[in-house]
């Protein structure tokens, strides 16, 4: 599979500790039953109304948060010898816990049975998985202008990015007004200087720059020579995110000394919040709850997290493990909680961002492509990839094959063909010639690379380089094949123009009577693979990108929730990058990568999102959520509705594709109606999942199920309405809101799901500014489809906002039946 396409997502995995028969060093996260601080704060303010009792509170919380950490020291003492146990962090703000490293297995067992113990959870290894995209999304001309200009656009926002770090150097973070954070009593984050991260470094567009890495260090895998004791990114993935969101508006991509356009983030004026947990190697669950919970407490206003869990995690559902209970207070705090869906695409259930309260990310294709062409002296011509320079001159260059010009001892001709080593090659045939090399199962599997043949090519003083592909590979999907480069190459990601190249060079290339090549007249030159073009057929949901329909649980039972819920560009996306980065050795020491994930379209939507809070600092995170899938396009730009890519082909697309849309910015900032939800309604949510009882919710919450519980999971409030099971029908209410001060009429109108009827009332809704109105939708089963359909629920108001609600159902039995 394409590493190009595959970059960077990054995962966490973590299992419930039901057996205390484990090896015999870990690292847990104990969960106690004390409320967290922010709870506390909460409670306190509640009950405190007057202004003047805000220091007290203040002061409170802090003496509060010191008395949760003591206590975890004390709880530990009084159970454990001291050699038995070393404790990591301390969590306070969101939950309230800690993460300890045990040495042994009867240490667990007396954790265990604890009194005041409310889970114990295991820690585990994390592992991995723009220059146009402004324009492409309409900001520059339809958002920026309304907010003040490019550099003003996101101002007041902080955006956090758990993440690999930053290169605090790049042109992308540099700068910045310092005067309206410096002295913020919102923002508390600290700059922490370490390693190639000076204390400057937090300038004014950095605000704030932490790492955490004590699980990673007590794992053994933390090396400070390779992964820096201190927030620099020495990966690339980090700068890469944080720069498409927030980057410096304008700044020139050069790589390979070519220059690729002008990047800016999606909201250029917003500050950057550095959280590193992830490394080279990956990281842990317990440095990431931990660099979650600091964010929050710091006061960042939106998370951008390319992480997730790398399977279904297990337990009775996948909405009640750490990190989703974790991203659930931190919604419960405001905080707008944006997340990858996930690279497992195109199968279906692949979503690793499960619950109702994290934007999840779909990622597209965009409209420019890079092409590069090969001339054969023949007349033909091919395309291919290639981000390189052409050939000089008009005239074109004699091909050799590899195996050709290679001396006989070489141990294998595979080996000589993949173009790997210089030292293969007899210098005096190379020089001056285009050599053809081929792309095998060394590639695949990363024994070889791309960026070692663009190293051998320029060590043998040859004109450039031809990748074929083995015909018993058949992949379209290369392996860095989106890396620049400074010698001519083409790429012929395509079995047929491969096997046209070779047909011409054999028929014209002189043999020996033994074989060996002894004269070489067939030529070709390579045109420039750089300029990119744009068509019309975008965006397109990326092969890769994780599908629905959501799953509840291991089992992948699916649920009554949204997966993905929007989608962004994340094919071939231009963005800062670090020139220490270990990572990917074809992006190795540039300042921009073009790179593909779903990890690249997350932060399109943490940028968004700041346009939104910007514009509405008062909106909740639901509130951002909906305004974003209400206005999303389903079409794509030459008006025909979405196509998925699949297995070598595309198909249409649907909303377990998809989610909502594609993010339409313009429109998300003024959206007419919103469906706000708050932390009770997701916690009645969990109430109602199959399988969920009361003790595992309080188990995972820290409270119980009110009194008065709701009967479906699709109850909960949101700008969607999904039916996993449908039997006979349903009644679902949603409650909109009116965010604008004007009043609005609306009418409703209906495209039914094939198998279900569905009503609605009213069908025409009065709704005064800043009221709320309630829908009743009735979905009716009349023919049991065993599969999901789709349709829409469509919102038209009076002074023309449109307000769109995806309807998915799977009819178990209908009445008739």
């Amino acid at each position: 599979m394409s590493s190009s396409i595959f970059t960077s997502i990054l995962f966490i995995s973590f299992v419930m500790i039901v057996d205390p028969l484990i090896a015999e060093a870990k690292v847990l996260i104990i969960l106690m039953d004390e409320e967290p601080v922010f709870s506390f704060k909460s409670n306190q303010a509640r009950s405190r109304k007057s202004n003047s009792t805000l220091q007290w509170i203040e002061e409170a919380s802090l003496a509060y948060k010191e008395r949760l950490r003591t206590s975890h020291d004390v709880f530990l003492e009084s159970l454990l010898q001291k050699d038995t146990y070393s404790k990591l962090y301390s969590y306070t703000h969101l939950l309230n816990g800690f993460a300890v490293n045990v040495q042994s297995k009867e240490v667990l067992r007396t954790l265990k049975n604890a009194t005041g113990v409310r889970a114990i959870h295991e820690d585990v290894k994390i592992e991995k998985f723009t220059t146009h995209t402004p324009r492409y999304l309409g900001i520059p001309t339809e958002v920026w202008p309304t907010l003040g200009g490019a550099e003003s656009s996101g101002e007041g926002v902080i955006i956090g990015f758990i993440d690999t770090g930053i290169n605090p150097l790049h042109p992308s973070f540099t700068g910045g007004s310092t005067a309206r954070f410096t002295n913020s009593s919102k923002f508390k984050g600290k700059c922490v200087a370490g390693e190639k991260f000076p204390s400057t470094a937090c300038n004014g567009k950095i605000v704030g720059a932490q790492y955490f890495a004590r699980a990673a260090i007590a794992a053994g895998d933390f090396n400070a020579t390779r992964d820096y004791a201190s927030p620099y990114d020495a990966d690339g993935h980090g700068s890469h995110t944080a720069s498409t969101a927030a980057g410096n508006h304008q700044i020139p991509v050069i790589a390979n000394d070519f220059n690729y356009g002008y990047a800016s983030g999606m909201a250029p004026g917003a500050r950057i919040a550095v959280y590193k947990a992830l490394y080279t190697f990956g990281g842990y669950m317990s440095d990431v709850v931990a660099a979650v919970d600091q964010a929050v407490e710091d006061g960042v206003d939106i998370l951008s997290l390319s992480i997730g869990p790398s399977s279904v995690p297990s337990g009775p559902a996948s909405f009640l493990n750490v990190l989703e209970m974790e991203l659930l207070f931190a919604t419960k705090a405001g905080v707008f909680v944006v997340q990858a869906a996930g690279n497992g695409g195109p199968s279906p259930s692949s979503i690793l961002s499960f619950s109702p309260w994290i934007t999840s990310v779909a990622a597209s294709i965009i409209d420019r492509k890079y092409n590069s062409s090969i001339i054969l002296g023949n007349g033909r011509s091919f395309s291919g990839t290639g981000l390189a320079p052409p050939t000089e001159g008009e005239m074109p260059y004699r091909i050799a094959a590899a195996a050709d010009v290679s001396h006989t001892n070489t141990t294998s001709v595979l080996e000589a063909e993949s173009c790997q080593h210089p030292e293969h090659f007899i210098l005096s045939s190379v020089r001056n010639k285009l050599i053809i090399c081929t792309y095998s199962f060394d590639f695949e599997y990363e024994a070889a690379s791309i960026a070692a043949v663009a190293n051998t090519i320029q060590k043998i003083g040859a004109a450039g380089f031809i990748i074929a592909m083995d015909p018993d590979i058949g992949s379209e999907q290369i392996k860095g094949a989106t890396m620049t480069m400074q010698v001519p190459a083409i790429i012929l990601n395509s079995v047929q123009s491969s096997r046209a190249l070779w047909d011409y060079y054999n028929s014209n290339t002189i043999r020996s009577a033994s074989g060996h090549a002894v004269g070489f007249a067939a030529r070709a030159r390579i045109l420039d693979g750089r300029q990119a073009f744009f068509t019309r057929q975008a965006p397109v949901v990326a092969a890769y990108s994780s599908r629905g329909p959501d799953v509840s649980n291991a089992l992948l039972q699916t649920a009554d929730v949204l997966k993905p819920n929007i989608m962004a560009p994340g094919s071939s996306i231009w963005a800062a990058w670090s020139p220490n980065s270990e990572g990917d050795p074809s992006i190795k020491g540039q300042n921009f990568a073009l790179v593909s994930g779903t990890s690249m379209a997350t932060p399109h939507i943490a940028g968004v999102a700041a346009l939104i809070k910007q514009k509405h600092p008062r909106w909740s995170p639901a509130a951002i959520t909906s305004a974003m899938m209400t206005t999303a396009s389903t079409f794509d730009h030459s008006g025909s509705p979405f196509l998925a890519q699949s297995t070598n082909q595309t198909a249409p697309a649907t909303p377990f594709d998809f989610g909502a849309g594609s993010i339409n910015p313009a429109q998300a900032i003024d959206p007419g109606l919103i469906f706000n939800s708050h932390f009770e309604q997701y916690v009645q949510f969990l109430c109602a999942v199959p399988g969920v009882d009361e003790g595992s919710v309080r188990r995972a919450a820290g409270t119980g199920c009110p009194t008065k519980r709701r009967a479906w999971c699709s109850d909960l409030n949101t700008a969607s309405v999904i039916i996993s099971n449908l039997v006979g029908s349903r009644k679902v209410i949603r409650r909109v809101t009116n965010v604008s001060s004007r009043n609005e009429v609306y009418r409703v109108t209906v495209r039914q799901p094939s198998g279900v009827n569905v009503t609605v009332s009213p069908q025409v809704v009065m709704i005064n500014g800043n009221a709320s109105k309630h829908l009743k939708i009735v979905l009716t089963a009349i023919q049991a489809t065993r599969t999901y359909t789709f349709g829409e629920m469509v919102l038209h108001g009076s002074r023309k906002h449109v307000v769109r609600v995806p309807i998915a159902v799977y009819v178990s039995t209908s009445l008739k039946s």
